[in-house]
């Protein structure tokens, strides 16, 4: 089957995500990145806010109790919202390379504040043809609802005509179960790499 669209996570993927690293600089218990990352996808208040179940402020005053976080919510929000750092380096050029040869979309488990930040400050979901977000739709990756719902946006011959690339295994297997291609990546080198791999993008 050719591939019809390349379908793509953004934080890790094509996106800096800061958090697990600025996170640590404001909890009273020792952690480290992986452990916090670890924590983070597990995290029941953070899942309710990334299916849009809780505003900013419901979710901020859960985390910083449950996470015991040495900041006011105002503070925390206010940095929070800059954890989605920059477009990585590499990743417009390469989504530029891609776009005449195949359609484009973004699949991402994200928020309110985080996806107003992609759409006004990043400017990255003007590269797409569609981009979902899982507040905007009540579902997370793993999901397989939510890969039900993509499939639907896509309007594409068959599930395996879309390949997806998250830096997740989890999301990855969950893809593949809904019939798609899947690859785990982990940043724009990592993804370079494995489209090269594939034969979707020239020596």
């Amino acid at each position: 089957m050719q591939a019809e669209l390349l379908l793509f996570d953004l934080g890790g993927v094509l996106i800096e995500f800061a958090g697990p690293t600025e996170l640590g600089k404001h909890l009273r218990w020792p952690s480290t990145p992986d452990l916090i990352l670890d924590r983070w996808i597990k995290c029941p208040h953070t899942g309710a806010f990334e299916c849009g179940q809780l505003s900013p402020s419901e979710w901020a005053d859960r985390f910083i109790k449950d996470w015991d976080v040495d900041l006011t919510r105002h503070e925390f929000l206010s940095k929070f919202t800059t954890w989605t750092r920059c477009v990585l380096p590499g990743a417009r050029e390469l989504l530029d390379e891609l776009r005449p040869h195949y359609r484009l979309a973004a699949l991402s488990n994200s928020n309110e504040l985080h996806w107003a930040r992609n759409a006004n400050e990043l400017r990255i979901l003007d590269l797409f043809e569609f981009a979902i977000s899982s507040h905007q739709v009540g579902l997370c990756k793993p999901d397989p609802a939510i890969f039900r719902i993509a499939l639907e946006r896509a309007r594409v011959s068959a599930a395996d005509a879309i390949i997806f690339f998250d830096d997740l295994e989890v999301n990855v297997v969950a893809a593949r179960a809904a019939g798609m291609g899947a690859h785990k990546v982990r940043g724009v080198g990592e993804l370079r790499d494995q489209l090269s791999k594939d034969g979707l993008l020239g020596p």
